[in-house]
């Protein structure tokens, strides 16, 4: 679940983005285009402004905040009439044509932060509509409409479809849906690789593992979207199954790899061209959410204690997608964002954009937190922080102590 981008600008920047080191983040450069109000984050948008709001919104609303209306109406201002987004569109009210470069995976990301947030039933709708209408005759989805179906595309659509009530099952193109294209995708268990799954198939047909996109199609084949939480245990440790495999398994095998390939240090490695391996945070935040759904609670918190330790400078310099993914991680695994390390990640989301306001619906998260849920002690926590200090946004208070 890293920033989403075009293929010619993933190829030059977002690699880097998805690896960068753990460095102290320094003054960021000047926005290509004019960073506009009600959007998280300084940084240009060009790539990633949907994206990274579509994130940060979701990731506030699980948390049980509302967001603030300019940050939702600039959401909304986005949306293209045919109910498609693009990346980002500087001047919102020209009107999209065919020079618009609309994409799967923003209007994907869209649909779920729209509808977490409630009230605008009519463009979600409109987006369902034209996300269904580009669908592949393999069952999957490319990044834009007519592209070659990916893993990751697929797999951030079915989170869109699963949202918003759709059976993702039921999604078909040419008899095929979407589970069938990442069956596609899931490497034999008796292959290199195996359990894994590829991005996409190579121009021979070889398929290749590939940590980001088995992450984000264990969470498709759980029917899951950005938002998870621990899910029942997997039949097996261990890759299983041959032939065509069912979901479940799809989602399994992956689970399996995933936990293998943490075992050890804990994280995700990313290897680039000529310089020497390097952690990847954004796919170890990923990873946490794809192990607790599949209900590898262990090696989840294990990837999300080494997060917690080490990802601290990564997200400051990565800016609201990270903050956001990483709380989606704490909210996986049932861990507080208050205190990642020492910091909130809350407070730092917030401060990137407009503030969020306390949201009314505290019965049922407050019940919970009676039976040790975890969201509800964030909620009262918050309550007590905003009484006492004034601010408009929730604030998660520092454990006194680390752990």
């Amino acid at each position: 679940m890293n920033v989403r981008r075009n293929a010619a600008a993933l190829a030059a920047i977002g690699v880097l983005a998805a690896a960068a080191p753990a460095v102290a983040a320094g003054p960021s450069p000047s926005p290509k285009v004019p960073v506009p109000s009600g959007l998280y984050g300084k940084s240009d948008p060009t790539y990633d402004g949907v994206w990274r709001q579509s994130l940060a919104l979701t990731a506030l609303h699980t948390l049980g905040y509302r967001p603030a209306a300019g940050a939702v109406d600039w959401l909304t201002g986005q949306q293209c009439a045919n109910g498609a987004f693009a990346a980002f569109r500087a001047d919102p009210a020209k009107a999209c044509d065919a020079k618009t470069t609309v994409d799967t995976n923003s209007t994907a990301a869209a649909v779920q932060a729209l509808h977490a947030v409630g009230g605008h039933d009519a463009a979600v709708t409109k987006a369902v509509g034209w996300l269904k209408s580009a669908q592949n005759t393999d069952g999957g989805w490319g990044y834009n409409p007519g592209s070659p179906s990916d893993a990751n595309s697929t797999s951030v659509v079915i989170g869109a479809l699963a949202a918003t009530g759709a059976d993702p099952a039921h999604v078909e193109k040419s008899g095929k849906s979407p589970y069938d294209a990442l069956a596609g995708w899931s490497i034999p268990c008796d292959q290199d690789g195996g359990g894994a799954l590829a991005y996409q198939p190579d121009k021979k047909g070889k398929l290749a593992a590939n940590a980001d996109a088995t992450a984000a199609g264990v969470l498709g084949a759980l029917g899951k979207g950005f938002v998870a939480e621990e899910g029942k245990p997997p039949a097996q440790d261990a890759c299983a199954g041959t032939g065509h495999p069912t979901p479940a398994q799809v989602a399994d095998n992956g689970g399996a790899y995933l936990s293998a390939a943490v075992a050890g240090s804990g994280h995700l490695t990313s290897t680039l061209p000529g310089a020497e391996n390097q952690p990847d945070y954004g796919n170890t935040a990923d990873t946490v959410v794809a192990l607790a759904a599949d209900g590898r609670t262990e090696p989840a918190k294990k990837a999300y204690a080494w997060l917690e330790k080490h990802a601290g400078p990564w997200a400051t310099q990565t800016g609201p997608a990270a903050y956001a993914q990483l709380i989606l991680a704490a909210h996986a695994v049932g861990a507080q964002p208050g205190d990642f390390g020492g910091t909130s990640l809350v407070t730092s989301l917030a401060a990137l954009g407009p503030a969020p306001v306390v949201a009314g619906h505290t019965e049922n998260r407050t019940k919970a937190a009676d039976g040790g849920s975890h969201a509800g002690v964030w909620w009262s926590v918050g309550i007590c922080l905003v009484a006492g200090i004034g601010i408009g946004f929730l604030l998660s208070t520092r454990k006194k102590q680390q752990s």
